[in-house]
């Protein structure tokens, strides 16, 4: 699979500011070690994403409820979920109705120190993730480590981690779109170790390969 897209965008990225899903590369050690970019830190009281047209920061909403996320949150550059990481979680549940969202692939970086705002890029280490369905579609989120991070640098598989953290991010993410009265629309019926997270990044990085490709040539 393509680990890289086009020289021309990393020309571009030296006389412009990168796109953070598009111009910001991923590594040469991807899918193990990733750049990674964040949108969100637990400081946040309102949730922040890349508005996918600029670049930019955008208001996504207000946290309505004192939940806060209890980690770094973001995306890997250049991943799409559709088609290939679609089919992935549908062999997993044994299942035949579920899509992409077609986002880039969220990840969440564990890391001890605090860091208070976002628009900024780590280098992270996968070690596992959530198999997320938001009614259909596919909304996997990755779980990785700060790299060198002190407590949690030397994690290799989310079997390291200490539940209550596993815990407290499943809850997050089951409960931070919730409304009073609404039925809830995700739920998250795996959790993976490091190999299919592996499996998960790779899906996702041929999709934006494909994606791209539909983009240049369409």
């Amino acid at each position: 699979m393509s680990k890289s897209i086009d020289p021309i965008g990393k020309l571009m990225g030296l006389r412009y500011k990168s796109h953070p899903w598009h111009g910001i590369d991923l590594g040469v050690e991807a899918p193990e070690i990733l750049t990674c970019f964040i949108e969100v830190v637990p400081y946040d009281t309102v949730k922040y994403e890349i508005d996918k047209k600029s670049g930019y920061l955008k208001i996504d909403r207000p946290q309505k409820y004192s939940n806060i996320i209890p980690a770094l949150y973001g995306f890997i550059p250049q991943t799409h979920s559709d088609k290939y990481l679609a089919k992935l979680t549908n062999d997993a549940l044994d299942r035949t109705d579920i899509i992409g969202d077609n986002d880039p692939l969220d990840v969440c970086v564990l890391t001890e120190k605090d860091i208070t705002h976002g628009n900024l890029l780590v280098k992270a280490r996968p070690i596992g993730g959530f198999r997320m369905i938001d009614r259909n579609e596919a909304d996997d989120k990755i779980i990785a480590v700060l790299i060198d991070d002190a407590v949690y640098g030397d994690y290799q598989d989310i079997l390291d981690c200490p539940p209550a953290v596993i815990t407290r991010l499943k809850h997050y993410f089951l409960t931070y779109k919730d409304m009073p009265g609404e039925k809830r629309g995700c739920e998250i019926p795996q959790i993976y170790g490091k190999d299919e997270a592996l499996k998960v990044i790779n899906a996702s990085m041929e999709d934006y390969r494909v994606y791209v490709e539909k983009l240049l040539f369409s």
